[in-house]
């Protein structure tokens, strides 16, 4: 028996193999939920052979978190497949790093901020949102963070939209608590994913996280992530709501 058994789950936000998204729904089915993935635009066709992949090949939905008829229809598109949802994870993520990241922050404009924005925040509760309708009490919405409590070198812009989801975060806590749905982030470390590639600069994180990390870490390791995001959307932290669990190596509380 696994600690997912019965469950549905629809992980948004799922491109590459080398993807936490991807991690996460392996790990799910290992452990007995149904999953679900989805995509968009060009990446869709990545995402369907990706898909293939997967111990159980699931399928997969086409859903842009800023399209409003793709969320108005996201739960009839669901229900092709399953019943219901018991949870879900938002991997979603996007930041121009042309014009937001790798030292830009004086220079961002409004038009690209507002985009990393909606994506990567706003959509948190724009995607909760649109799959309420197919969750009852005890459902699990797990999100994806990279710690926002501090400054990071060319980051810039998506810092703040991390910022704005995890602010994000506590406000669907606190609204969807009285339905018996929780709502969660992982906050993970440096790992070398597609969306870490876009970050001008990243590999200045690489060296100081193996460094610093009391309990190590290896930057190609999604399993401990995949691994917290599964125990989150299980029964097992019934009470556990509003709250950034790192999986990080202990780096964030580790000083210089």
């Amino acid at each position: 028996m696994g600690i997912l058994d019965g469950k549905r789950i629809l992980v948004a936000g799922v491109t590459l193999d080398t993807s936490i998204g991807f991690a996460t729904a392996r790990v799910a089915q290992e452990q007995g939920a149904t999953v679900l993935i989805s995509n968009f635009g060009r990446a869709l066709n990545i995402t369907k052979r990706i898909a293939k992949r997967l111990p159980t090949e699931p399928p997969v939905l086409e859903l842009d978190v800023t399209n409003a008829d793709h969320l108005a229809g996201l739960a009839d598109a669901v229900r092709k497949h399953v019943d219901g949802l018991d949870g879900v994870v938002h991997s979603i993520a996007y930041g121009n790093p042309e014009t937001i990241l790798g030292g830009k922050f004086l220079d961002g404009p409004w038009e690209d901020v507002a985009q990393a924005v909606q994506v990567s925040a706003y959509s948190l509760k724009s995607l909760t949102a649109a799959c309420l309708p197919l969750m009852g009490p005890g459902g699990s919405v797990v999100g994806m963070t990279f710690d926002a409590s501090v400054a990071w070198p060319g980051y810039d812009w998506m810092g703040f939209a991390k910022g704005a989801l995890e602010s994000c975060n506590r406000y669907l806590a606190r609204e969807l608590g009285a339905q018996g749905i929780r709502c969660n982030l992982v906050s993970a470390g440096a790992l070398k994913t597609l969306a870490a590639k876009a970050i001008p600069g990243f590999d200045r994180f690489e060296d100081e996280w193996t460094k610093r990390a009391p309990l190590g870490w290896d930057l190609n390791d999604l399993e401990p992530t995949a691994r917290t995001v599964v125990g989150l959307l299980s029964d097992f932290f019934p009470k556990t709501t509003g709250e950034i669990v790192h999986v990080d190596g202990g780096y964030h509380a580790m000083g210089a």
